[in-house]
């Protein structure tokens, strides 16, 4: 395998970075997770405008122009001969000293990885997920924005041990006024008497670009979408629900705290929307 490293691609074995670069000492820097489909990289201009918006926000400048970026991960894709897979963009704040400002830091390391990824088996987009709410919870959107996709990940990483802890492989993630944020790698969904909602971003959940995906299928199939704070009861007596996500793309939840989402199956209308978004992804992206 081959790993693009700061203009190089090199073998994994040597793709290394510095003891003091602030990515690795503090979680200071910004990434993507991007996903392809049959040679055709899925939405590569709106997650590159994502990380351009996440590094602005962290006052970090970036090394490369948005085109660069996305010439280095076609490149890295085919370097790897893959067609289907998914590509990790992170862009580290650098190598600087030991402490927390980032004076002197630099410049930014950038590091892009493309391999296959099967998050969840495959029967469970047949018979649905499992999730549990957990006592962790997500960082308020005043103390960090949810827009911004940092490499600091471990408010989601305790909430996943949580939940793996007493048997479940996604936690459901509340903010601190005990409303549904996300999971932890994932944005949420329910169906109510035909209504498809989905947590505000201000609720703590991360402007995912699967989520706006399956909003925009929302529009196609008929179905109108709101963005409104949900509680835990909020998905305990929906009809429907699934999650969204680059790796997790669109996966029916049929049980939430020990209860059954609707029948306790996938409904039809998340099949629905599982249907249209593979049909999606493979028509539009950029060919590598």
């Amino acid at each position: 395998m081959k790993i693009y490293l700061n203009g190089d691609l090199v073998d994994k074995e040597m793709a290394m970075v510095s003891v003091f670069d602030h990515g690795l000492l503090y979680g200071d820097g910004v990434f993507e997770g991007i996903r392809l489909y049959d040679g055709c990289v899925f939405k590569l201009d709106e997650h590159l405008e994502r990380l351009e918006y996440s590094a602005k926000a962290i006052l970090l400048e970036l090394p490369m122009s948005r085109q660069q970026f996305a010439d280095a991960v076609c490149e890295t894709c085919r370097e790897n001969k893959l067609s289907n897979g998914y590509v990790r963009l992170v862009v580290t704040r650098g190598v600087g000293h030991l402490g927390l400002t980032p004076d002197g830091c630099g410049p930014p390391s950038v590091i892009i990885i493309a391999d296959e990824i099967q998050l969840y088996p495959e029967e469970l987009y047949e018979k649905g997920l499992k999730i549990i709410s957990v006592p962790t919870r997500r960082i308020n959107a005043s103390a960090l924005p949810p827009a911004v996709k940092s490499l600091n990940y471990l408010n989601n990483i305790l909430a996943k041990i949580e939940a793996k802890k007493v048997g479940f492989q996604e936690a459901l993630m509340l903010n601190d006024k005990g409303e549904i944020a996300e999971c932890t790698g994932d944005n949420v969904f329910v169906l109510s008497k035909g209504v498809l909602y989905t947590p505000p971003l201000d609720a703590g959940s991360l402007r995912g670009i699967t989520r706006g995906a399956v909003m925009d299928i929302a529009v196609e199939l008929g179905i109108p979408c709101r963005e409104q704070a949900l509680t835990r009861y909020d998905l305990w007596t929906a009809e429907e629900c699934f999650l969204t996500g680059t790796a997790a793309e669109v996966i029916p939840c049929v049980e939430v705290d020990h209860r059954k989402v609707g029948s306790g199956e996938p409904g039809q209308t998340t099949r629905d929307f599982i249907a249209k978004f593979r049909k999606n992804v493979r028509e539009d992206g950029m060919k590598l």
